[in-house]
């Protein structure tokens, strides 16, 4: 199956350089690039990709409130592409529904990988933003968190216990290990947990777990949204992760 993509960016050089790695790929097509976020929630409404790339600081419509708009329009999943020293919206885009992050001197195979990550319905963030998320979250003021119990209580406790697994970080794999189940049992109860949650992924799963109170922000910095095997090694600044 092909994967049909959008790449919105203000700066064309950075668009069509993003467009042309994508489109030299056997299963990826550009159907369409767009210079603002309105020209690309159009694009996207008239072609119906797989997967938005979009920049988070562009004129007309930002990639935020495309982001927001795209996800709640369409099935198509969303990645931002974010400049990580001066981009302060990470937690907002979250919100709005992105898969992920990159940065934009990304390396041409973690553009590919990326692509196919959300594209199969997987999340990914660059480890640096990943950390500034975290760093985000800790310094903005306590607000009183949903009670667990009264947004979790749908959930079983073996889901409940899933989730906690996700908002450390693990991977299906790990947390087959840590139940002691199977990876298929682990796929299944992650399904549940978003369905009942009415969650769009694995990221947003990790800011429910943290506005319910069910883990703590911790000074592990990126840690909680990498897998342990990910957080022991130091990856490359622009590395994107799954």
């Amino acid at each position: 199956m092909t994967i049909r993509v959008v790449v919105a960016d203000d700066q064309e050089l950075v668009r069509s350089g993003f467009a042309m790695i994508l489109d030299a790929q056997p299963d990826i097509e550009v159907v369409a690039e767009a210079g603002d976020g309105a020209a690309a929630v159009d694009a996207v409404r008239r072609l119906r990709p797989e997967v938005a790339l979009l920049d988070i600081r562009m004129p007309v419509m930002d990639g935020i409130e495309a982001c927001r708009t795209v996800c709640a329009e369409t099935a198509c999943r969303t990645v931002m592409l974010t400049t990580f020293d001066s981009d302060e919206y990470v937690y907002e885009a979250l919100h709005a529904g992105a898969s992920g992050f990159l940065l934009k001197d990304v390396r041409r195979d973690d553009l590919v990988h990326a692509v196919r990550v959300v594209a199969a319905g997987d999340s990914l963030l660059a480890p640096s933003v990943a950390r500034r998320l975290i760093a985000d979250y800790t310094a903005r003021p306590a607000a009183p968190a949903v009670p667990a119990s009264a947004r979790l209580d749908v959930l079983t406790a073996r889901e409940r216990e899933t989730l906690l697994h996700l908002a450390r970080g693990l991977s299906n794999a790990e947390i087959a290990v840590a139940l002691v189940v199977s990876e298929h049992t682990v796929k299944t109860h992650v399904g549940n947990v978003l369905s009942k949650l009415g969650l769009r992924d694995r990221i947003q799963a990790v800011i429910c777990a943290y506005e319910t109170g069910l883990v703590a922000p911790s000074t592990e910095g990126a840690a909680a949204l990498l897998s342990p095997a990910q957080a022991r090694k130091e990856p490359r600044k622009n590395r994107s992760l799954r």
